[in-house]
């Protein structure tokens, strides 16, 4: 069974940084695409970012430029690296694993607020 835990949320000011981490455990040898989605309140949740086990990462318009997504191998994690914070990227967010089958798995997600 695949598990996924996510940290690294928190509370920053507009224009900070935060790093979020995704760590997969159990079998994901077969999985095709991890990345990271959000959910706002009163929103439907929406990707930010997804890093495919080939071909370049992918990022929603409205992060790219200021998120940078990578992933381990070896560690079986995926970072996501955000800079220059919006308000508007107040959400929480949560880590997917795909895998070939089609099958998902995601995490219990973390709250990420800007705001000053």
């Amino acid at each position: 069974q695949v598990q996924l835990v996510e940290s690294g949320g928190g509370f920053v000011q507009p224009g900070g940084s935060l790093t979020l981490s995704c760590a997969a455990s159990g079998n994901i040898f077969s999985h095709n695409a991890m990345g990271w989605y959000r959910q706002a309140a009163g929103k439907e949740r929406e990707l930010v970012a997804v890093v495919f086990s080939g071909g370049p990462p992918k990022y929603a318009d409205s992060v790219t430029g200021r998120f940078t997504i990578s992933k381990n191998n070896v560690d079986k994690t995926v970072t996501l690296q955000m800079g220059s914070l919006k308000p508007e990227d107040t959400a929480i967010y949560y880590c997917n694993l795909r895998l070939y089958t089609g099958v998902e798995y995601w995490g219990k997600g973390t709250l990420v607020t800007v705001s000053s």
